[in-house]
């Protein structure tokens, strides 16, 4: 049990039988009145994000998630296939379910499954991939003192903003929260 005092941000509590992260909190102290604190909670299951407030002594049990590493194997048509590499089980996901989370994630690569009771509600990217650019239009010399940028598809068919310097066939490091470029491998 955890005290609505004691909210972090990426804590999972389970509130009226619901299952939420903890997105944002604020302890407020009003000049009147007893304080409070304010939260923005998302539902694990389908992704909403609610507001709320609580009184600071309110308990709440922790809802442990289970992280389990996955391999990604291939998609067919609308199903996404992941395998576990210690028991070789496979599991299927449906496109709704996966979304644009593997949009930098090529076959073969390691993904973390979130779990809650059994159920898979979110999969994590590494934070890092590597990729090679399979098409993009060739640099122009002069203006670059700007920083200017140019769209290039990687082998994953995703669009990202590279460097003029940077050609079809070279290797980059991708941030797959942003989907920023980070460097030439």
């Amino acid at each position: 049990m955890v005290s609505a005092g004691e909210f972090r941000n990426g804590l999972t509590v389970e509130i009226e039988n619901v299952v939420y992260q903890i997105v944002e909190f604020q302890h407020v102290k009003p000049g009147k009145g007893a304080a409070f604190v304010r939260t923005k909670l998302r539902d694990i299951k389908n992704g909403g994000v609610t507001e709320r407030t609580f009184r600071p002594t309110e308990k709440f049990p922790t809802a442990h998630i289970d992280r389990s590493d996955m391999q990604y194997l291939y998609n067919d048509g609308d199903l996404y296939y992941f395998m576990n590499t210690s028991t070789f089980d496979q599991i299927a996901m449906n496109k709704e379910a996966v979304g644009d989370t593997l949009k930098f994630v090529k076959e073969n690569e390691m993904v973390k499954m979130l779990s809650y009771q059994g159920d898979v509600f979110a999969i994590e990217p590494p934070l890092f991939v590597e990729l090679e650019i399979t098409d993009t239009e060739p640099g122009f010399k002069g203006d670059t003192a700007t920083g200017a940028t140019k769209p290039a598809i990687v082998e994953t068919g995703a669009q990202v903003h590279v460097p003029l310097f940077v050609e079809q066939g070279d290797k980059i490091s991708i941030d797959t929260r942003t989907g920023e470029y980070m460097k030439r491998v």
